[in-house]
């Protein structure tokens, strides 16, 4: 984490590190010993949920922020101000607000305190991200990173006859249904609404993504902001253009979640808990040599297939494949066809390192 700091600060990154579980006794020595480290490493800020943990943090951060998790589940300007008097720098509202309602939020706290709400991911369908069945149903706890992820699962309604001291089945349907499964927030057609709201932060869910998902969501959002403040009518211009960009990823179909009204039927997907396939993600460059670019591949692909090289600045180069070697043995092979395999490639175009790779438009 300390390495992943520096490098991050060398580029002039922020880093913000969650620390937002609900503490029981048994935690709180443990969360004093790592805010500590954290306090020696200094990452931007920590965000936290419990107020006893925020309690603990602000005796022992020093140039240290503190950010105020979602998991608080703030959901009012009052609440807001409360936590500001408490130090807090930045609230991560709760996903359940609609956009009048964070105006109004921002209007009364001002500039006193910053506010972050979430523009792009998967929406939990508890009250944001309290989640109790992942813990009921596996014994692994969503408040502590672990969740499994039921509200993807596919259910069936089971009636059952009661008799003496037992339950026995009388009825189950046979095709059951993703009863929780929720679309993705998508809110890129909106960037102008929400900076108009005076919203400080955009917070993209990323949790147990790829680089190329990671990667295409970041720059597209970051592109439709800096067009937006270039020239309000260059971003509706080019909000085609994004949309595009954002379905080479991998998505549940897409929602505004709560930010026009409250969510109904046609926010779920009932039948299905597949996503849907946007681009392939072939790997990141890690390193180039003279002529040859160097990755550790996530999927196949062949010599003379065409692909697309993504860089930060929104640009995407079409490259043909010419060689491929087998990094370990140097071997020349015609395609790569084992996950996590080294290879050495030569391109038809010269690339740099972190560059991503992904299959062609």
């Amino acid at each position: 984490m300390k390495e992943c700091i520096e490098l991050a600060h060398s580029h002039n990154i922020k880093v913000y590190i969650t620390a937002n579980i609900y503490a029981h006794n048994d935690d709180i020595d443990e969360a004093k010993k790592y805010f500590y480290e954290l306090n020696e490493i200094k990452p931007d800020a920590v965000l936290i949920s419990d107020i006893g943990l925020i309690n603990v943090a602000k005796n022992i951060f020093k140039g240290v922020d503190i950010h105020l998790s979602t998991q608080a589940n703030t959901t009012n300007y009052e609440s807001v101000k409360f936590y500001r008097d408490m130090g807090i720098k930045r609230v991560v509202l709760a996903r359940e607000l609609s956009l009048k309602e964070i105006k109004k939020i921002k209007e009364e706290v001002k500039d006193t305190v910053e506010i972050e709400t979430f523009v792009h991911g998967a929406m939990c369908i508890s009250y944001s991200g309290r989640c109790l069945l992942s813990a009921f149903m596996t014994g692994k706890s969503a408040n502590l990173g672990e969740c499994t992820h039921p509200c993807r699962w596919k259910y069936k309604l089971l009636e059952e006859e009661e008799r003496p001291g037992e339950y026995m089945p009388v009825m189950e349907t046979e095709r059951g249904t993703y009863i929780f499964n929720s679309k993705d927030l998508n809110m890129i057609e909106h960037i102008d609404e929400l900076i108009e709201a005076n919203i400080d932060s955009l917070k993209i869910e990323g949790r147990m993504k790829t680089a190329l998902y990671i990667a295409t969501v970041a720059r597209t959002y970051r592109k439709a902001i800096d067009d937006y403040y270039k020239d309000k009518d260059l971003y509706k211009k080019n909000i085609e253009n994004y949309k595009r960009e954002i379905n080479k990823c991998t998505y549940r179909e897409w929602t505004t979640g709560f930010y026009f009204g409250k969510p109904n039927e046609d926010t779920q997907i009932y039948d299905n808990n597949t996503y849907v396939v946007g681009a392939t993600y072939y790997g990141t460059i890690d390193r180039v040599d003279n002529e040859y670019a160097y990755i550790e591949q996530k999927n196949k692909f062949s010599v003379g297939d065409s692909l697309i090289v993504m860089k930060p600045d929104f640009t995407n180069i079409k490259v043909k494949v010419l060689e491929m070697y087998d990094e370990m043995t140097n071997k020349k092979i015609e395609s790569c066809p084992h996950s996590k395999q080294r290879i050495k490639l030569k391109l038809s175009e010269k690339v740099e390192e972190l560059d991503i790779l992904r299959s062609n438009d």
